[in-house]
């Protein structure tokens, strides 16, 4: 249960609840952030990475001789010398099983391919120079004798019979046949429903372009044999673990990581990639430091990609419109490799969110994890959360439409109610709380829905359709691990707080000061925040899967505690009373029932002076304590979108948006709104702008900006975020998290939208991302098949 005593109508300035400004920014937005790249390491020398030009094909030979001849070059590598070496292989870390109990089909991936490319990108050799320039120059140098395969880029068509082959001991190439539910209960609730809705969707690949290219320097230490990494990350903990144990092969204290400022990940920039296995083993080989840094053509070819699915859903409704099961039936794309978590997406975290905030008694999903000749694919921003929803609430508008019903009555029909909590739900989630049709019905006021026919007819005065829709959205977060929550009392009357998740944008650093200076009152801006060293860590899931607060929030508490309990006895010893007599109170100790009393930052300098303290007595008010586990939360919330289409060019504009969400307990309201913000622009791209496109022999078509469109200003509209929590009660902050929320509203809200408006033509059904081109299309097909376009009863402007 949350601690209600932490959330004081009285609260501090920089306390609990607060719209603290990020205390990080003013360093960032004066350029004075450091990242990878700005680090340069005497004796520094550069990795180019030499990249498969085929998106498949057999390596005949790769001659180096050329590029080792050339200026500052000090040395060329390719798989071979890494297998020589010893090192091990990355794969996917998860127990997934098929349908019939096997095991997936995991694939060992090697740093550098040394039998097979499998996609353009996929790294075969790098160069090791004196400067950037002479690597780049070398590494085009390297001849490369590819004998090219036939590629296939699309999952259910490399499962079909025929497909391009990608692993001779994968056939299919299905890794994985996943299968959650009854099936024999679906089946029969499909057959007795009054009505099945079925709607084929696809979820479409996108770049994850975090706005800092990724950057690794190696280093070694032969004296000792010591490896050290800097490198942008998600947890330098876990990423130790994982090149240590996997990887190197060494004890993780032969390792150290380090992870400085990040510019964006979304989940791409959590696990190792084979630019870090290359620089630990130049660093090693030379004997110097080694850099390598991506450049953004790069990113698009080797950062790992996020979503691609393709998926048939259904849903089934009995007379009354109550929802009697809901069904996927998709392909997941995994690349040409297994990420650590790539398949988690299109399989558990399908079943978990699918089920979003409706009491459906039954959830069916049956995945096939496929290979394909395209970038590997990995978590991105929600990475199944979104999804889930973005099924869920199309079927529902799909069913309103085709039942007749309106699509708010089949939402509230089927919604969990309060008194339902606990809630056991079909998924396997247990629901500890939440208020989904008080959430929903403020949205519609706060969204004026009853206004939208007066808005719709001025829309088409100035000759546009204009389209209403709702992202209804509950999302299952990632259950917190072990994290460590330790405080640190500096010599400099600083206090650190030592923790594994990391920032990489989210702005970690004030809201754990917020919370810390609510627990021990001490003063805000005497706060620092220790995250990117894995010498300083005991422990440290990394950031991911919106638990960050709720993890190191409740490991902040814990520590929290623990230090009142060891500043009492102190206190005791300082004040010459008895420890029972010691009260803690908004960071200071008394003597109860006198003025007599010392400040937690005075004894904390005390102690560091202190002689002959007697046993029992600390020698320093320092913790270093690790948070267990919690179970998984439950953010939800409703985003209600309009948007205008030019039918003529098929131009889409957002021109309303609200979101009412629960995050349960809000730390920093301004934070969690910027982070709101931020998801539902993230959300906004991928619907209307972003798609990646590969052409019939796997060659990356949209692999600039050029090709590529992000979401920019003008694409937006000001949004309307509001909040209406409900406590969870399974952390003591009572928070739930909302760093990927956004996605998981705005995805729904703004195709439902598009749907809507278009729904004049009888287009039922339209699929991401609803481009110019696709939305004129649409238009022009369904004119074509016996419909006719609206005249203008106004101008275009």
């Amino acid at each position: 249960m949350p601690d209600t005593a932490l959330f004081d109508p009285t609260m501090l300035r920089f306390g609990i609840g607060q719209p603290v400004p990020r205390a990080e920014d003013p360093t960032l937005l004066r350029g004075e952030g450091r990242y990878t790249d700005d680090i340069s390491l005497p004796g520094q020398v550069w990795c180019a990475m030499v990249r498969s030009p085929y998106a498949h094909g057999t390596i005949r030979r790769i001659d180096t001789t050329r590029a080792r001849s050339m200026p500052g070059v000090l040395g060329v590598f390719t798989g071979a010398d890494l297998a020589a070496a010893g090192y091990g292989t990355m794969k996917c870390t998860l127990p997934l099983k098929n349908a019939d109990g096997t095991p997936l089909r995991n694939i060992e991936r090697p740093a550098l391919a040394t039998d097979k490319v499998r996609f353009v990108g996929d790294p075969i050799a790098f160069v090791v120079a004196e400067s950037r320039v002479e690597a780049r120059d070398a590494a085009e140098a390297v001849g490369l004798d590819i004998e090219p395969l036939p590629a296939v880029t699309e999952a259910s068509a490399a499962s079909r019979p025929g497909a391009p082959q990608l692993y001779d001991d994968i056939p299919g190439n299905v890794v994985l046949d996943f299968a959650f539910g009854d099936e024999a209960r679906l089946d029969a609730a499909f057959a007795a429903a009054a009505h099945v809705t079925s709607l084929s969707i696809r979820n479409n690949r996108v770049v994850v372009c975090a706005m800092e290219p990724r950057s690794a320097i190696g280093e070694y230490d032969g004296a000792t044999g010591r490896y050290t990494l800097r490198v942008g990350s998600q947890g330098v903990f876990g990423l130790r673990a994982q090149l240590a144990r996997d990887i190197l092969g060494v004890p993780p204290e032969q390792l150290r990581v380090l992870t400085g400022n990040v510019g964006g990940s979304f989940g791409m920039k959590a696990f190792v990639y084979p630019e870090y296995v290359c620089v630990l083993h130049a660093a090693r080989t030379l004997g110097r430091p080694v850099k390598w840094t991506d450049d953004r053509a790069g990113s698009f070819l080797s950062d790992q990609h996020g979503r691609d699915h393709e998926v048939r859903a259904e849903l089934a409704l009995d007379a009354e419109g109550r929802f009697l099961a809901v069904r996927l039936t998709a392909f997941a794309n995994m690349g040409a490799y297994l990420g650590a978590v790539a398949p988690l997406m299109g399989t558990g975290n399908f079943v978990k969110n699918v089920q979003s905030n409706y009491a459906t008694p039954l959830v069916g999903v049956r995945t096939r994890c496929v290979v394909t000749n395209t970038t590997p694919v990995s978590a991105y921003r929600g990475a199944g959360r979104p999804e889930g929803n973005y099924f869920m609430e199309r079927l529902i508008e799909a069913a309103a439409a085709e039942t007749g019903r309106d699509p708010i009555d089949l939402r509230l029909r089927n919604h969990i109610r309060p008194d339902q909590m606990p809630f056991q739900a079909a998924s396997g989630s247990v629901y500890d709380s939440g208020e989904f049709t008080a959430l929903l019905e403020r949205a519609l006021v706060a969204a004026d829905w009853h206004g939208f026919a007066a808005r719709k007819a001025e829309s088409a005065a100035r000759g546009r359709l204009r389209g209403r829709g709702i992202g209804n959205y509950l999302e299952v977060t990632a259950p917190p691990a072990k994290e460590q929550g330790g405080i640190r009392f500096e010599k400099d009357g600083t206090v650190t707080i030592v923790t594994g998740t990391l920032d990489y944008g989210q702005g970690h650093w004030t809201p754990f000061a917020q919370v810390l200076h609510q627990a021990l009152g001490v003063p805000f801006d005497r706060i620092r925040l220790l995250q990117g060293d894995s010498d300083e860590l005991v422990a440290g899931g990394g950031t991911g899967g919106s638990k960050s607060l709720m993890a190191s929030g409740a490991a902040i508490l814990e520590a929290s505690r623990q230090v009142i309990e060891k500043g009492k006895v102190a206190a005791a010893q300082a004040l010459e009373c008895a420890v029972s007599d010691i009260a803690f109170a908004r960071g200071r100790f008394s003597v109860v029932g006198t003025d007599r009393g010392i400040d937690l930052m005075d004894l904390a300098a005390w102690l560091r002076t202190a002689k002959d303290l007697p046993p029992g007595v600390p020698a320093s008010l320092d913790v270093r304590h690790v948070f267990n586990e919690a179970p998984s939360a439950f953010p939800n919330g409703c985003h209600i979108v309009e948007v205008e289409i030019d039918p003529e060019t098929g131009v889409t504009e957002v021109v309303r948006y609200v979101a009412v969400n629960d995050f349960g307990a809000v730390v920093n309201p301004l934070l969690v709104a910027g982070q709101t913000h931020g998801g539902i622009v993230q959300g906004i791209g991928q619907a209307l702008l972003e798609h990646v496109v590969y052409d019939e022999n796997g060659q990356l078509i949209s692999g600039s900006f050029t090709d590529y469109a992000l979401p920019r200003a003008h694409d937006v509209c000001s949004f309307v975020v509001e909040s209406r929590p409900v406590p969870a009660r399974t952390n003591p902050l009572g928070v739930k998290g909302c760093g990927e929320a956004g996605c998981a509203g705005s995805l729904p809200a703004v195709m439902n939208a598009v749907v809507d408006a278009l729904s004049i033509y009888g287009i039922r059904h339209i699929d991401m991302p609803a481009t110019p081109e696709r939305v004129w299309r649409a238009i022009r097909a369904a004119a074509a098949s016996g419909g006719e376009l609206p005249a203008r009863t106004g101008p275009a402007s």
